[in-house]
């Protein structure tokens, strides 16, 4: 494994810290994408694995039984990003982020399951992805290069240590190491570009609150992706993820 780069940067303005396979990070990493351009903001994409985070939980008793699948090619994606981190910088991380996303959320429908193993986390997923970048194929062994993890254990533990540990993704990170940290904003669609930065300016303007802690309900739209099946002029069916997930037991 290469060395750790730097963990932090005079010129961020926000870290956002995101698991691949979560779709509400990834619509909301398209928010704060819309707001970036319009604001300028410097963005470090970082890590956070919902594997790691449910490390202590028996998945098969209070999951739906892709969750771990799933998660845990969440997990193997973070590896590669981690290897890719280490040879080529900070700033490859949100193109390939956005590659992530795209080619799960908005390029895809139905299962990503064969045979109890989510395709997410193979080398026939992310090779191409690498292609597309002009990163050097050699990243693909970092799917089973377990010695990443406590890496990417670090880093999930830097997020938690900034909101608790009862959240999932993605957290924000907004003028840091000072500035205001929170779970969310889950959102299900994506709001026009004035709606962006309106939306932006009244999370942080209640995230800056004295004592503020939490404002929340569980019931959510499915959001308007492709892989959930809604297209961006519909609304999806509203779900309760109590708990922040779709967990069967608690």
């Amino acid at each position: 494994m290469g060395p750790m780069t730097d963990p932090t940067t005079d010129t961020d303005d926000i870290h956002f810290y995101f698991d691949p396979v979560c779709p509400f990070a990834w619509m909301t990493s398209k928010w704060v994408r819309m707001v970036q351009a319009q604001r300028d903001y410097a963005v470090d994409f970082r890590f956070i694995s919902l594997r790691l985070l449910n490390a202590h939980i028996d998945y098969a008793a209070h999951f739906p039984p892709e969750y771990e699948a799933g998660h845990t090619a969440g997990l193997r994606l973070l590896r590669a990003a981690a290897s890719v981190r280490a040879e080529h910088g900070r700033a490859v991380i949100g193109p390939l982020y956005e590659a992530f996303g795209t080619r799960i959320f908005d390029s895809h429908t139905g299962t990503y399951l064969v045979d109890n193993r989510d395709f997410r986390g193979t080398a026939d997923f992310l090779g191409p992805i690498l292609e597309q970048l002009g990163l050097p194929d050699h990243h693909l062994a970092a799917l089973d290069d377990v010695s990443f993890d406590a890496e990417i254990q670090a880093e999930t533990d830097e997020a938690l240590a900034l909101t608790g540990r009862d959240v999932g993704t993605p957290i924000i990170h907004f003028e840091p190491p000072t500035g205001v940290a929170f779970f969310g904003p889950v959102i299900s669609r994506l709001p026009d570009a004035d709606g962006a930065l309106e939306l932006w300016d009244h999370v942080i303007g209640l995230a800056r609150f004295p004592g503020f802690a939490e404002l929340k309900r569980s019931l959510r739209e499915k959001p308007q992706l492709k892989a959930f099946g809604v297209d961006v002029d519909e609304v999806g069916t509203s779900e309760d993820w109590h708990a922040g997930s779709r967990r069967t037991k608690h």
